[in-house]
């Protein structure tokens, strides 16, 4: 089974992101520039491979986490995203008939047996180094 290679990310809803944003700023120095995502910057066990992950807020009425009603969601980032979604489909796990694809990436989703949604990413390789 294909499995996940690491977080992508942490998403959170909150009332006022960026007031949220300037917080985590001011108290913890995490930068998030004039928006509210920050970056870090990681390495995979194979030390040529840097990535990012991210964490970031969105708006306490935001629908990106449907249909769960959870205040989080993570993002893991995965190796052959379509291959992993039907085993797990296979599996019987509850896989969101949706895909995205993106210069950056392709997207899947899944739910968990408590209901939180889970975005499972495949990078492009190529765009992520650009990021850095």
């Amino acid at each position: 089974m294909n499995k996940v290679t690491g977080i992508g990310g942490i998403f959170i809803k909150a009332k006022n992101p960026k007031a949220l944003a300037a917080w985590y700023r001011d108290n913890l120095g995490i930068d998030f520039g004039e928006n509210t995502n920050a970056n870090f910057k990681c390495s995979t066990e194979n030390a040529a491979s840097t990535n990012i992950t991210v964490l970031s807020f969105f708006k306490e009425e935001s629908d990106y986490f449907n249909p769960s009603e959870s205040k989080c969601m993570l993002n893991f980032r995965v190796k052959d995203l379509h291959t992993l979604l039907r085993e797990l489909n296979h599996k019987g796990v509850n896989v969101l008939d949706k895909t995205e694809y993106y210069s950056y990436g392709s997207f899947g989703w899944i739910m968990d047996p408590e209901g939180n949604k889970i975005e499972l990413w495949e990078p492009k390789e190529q765009n992520i180094k650009e990021q850095l």
